[in-house]
């Protein structure tokens, strides 16, 4: 698989996947977006959400609901289309490896990092800004998986050059606690 022809159509995709839902929702003050994939790479999704949406959560929880994607309410919205090739591609392509657990390893970190790489590149280019006016927050995440401490940090910390990287960083001292 040529991982720079993978990272171009997730490019366009996440920029299709926020325009489309900025088009619908924007009124609603979104404030997030996120690429996410799952532990067997078969999938890459967009998330998005709103502060209306989260101004109904219950105060325990609100910072749960505020930075966890899989909680978010456009969740596997936008792009459809373009989403659903990206998938057919990364399926297709396991396929062709099913019982090599060393690629599969390469592959996995390959296209965790393409996504993470593609995020950065659309907060260095103000992607996110132009369109909304404001910063949003950005993350990458895998369903079912729980990244190590330190390199969520890092990733937050990459991707987010914001009020939210302090206060998700701020909200991560209090897990286990």
């Amino acid at each position: 698989m040529d991982f720079e022809i993978l990272k171009q159509q997730i490019e366009n995709a996440a920029k299709k996947a926020f325009l489309e839902v900025y088009e619908k929702h924007g009124a609603e003050g979104i404030y997030s977006f996120a690429l996410y994939s799952d532990e067997g790479a078969m999938t890459v999704c967009p998330a998005v959400n709103t502060m209306k949406v989260i101004e109904n959560a219950d105060e325990e929880d609100a910072l749960y609901y505020k930075y966890e994607p899989a909680e978010w309410t456009f969740e596997m919205e936008g792009a459809d289309k373009e989403f659903g090739e990206i998938c057919t591609q990364l399926r297709e392509e396991l396929t062709k490896h099913d019982d090599d657990d060393q690629w599969f390893d390469g592959f996995q970190n390959k296209l965790y990092s393409t996504c993470i790489e593609v995020l950065e590149k659309l907060k260095n280019e103000n992607f996110f800004t132009k369109i909304t006016g404001k910063d949003i927050f950005l993350v990458f995440t895998v369903s079912d998986y729980e990244f190590e401490e330190k390199d969520l940090k890092d990733l937050i910390i990459r991707l987010n050059d914001n009020e939210y990287k302090n206060e998700y960083l701020d909200w991560m001292a209090t897990w286990g606690n």
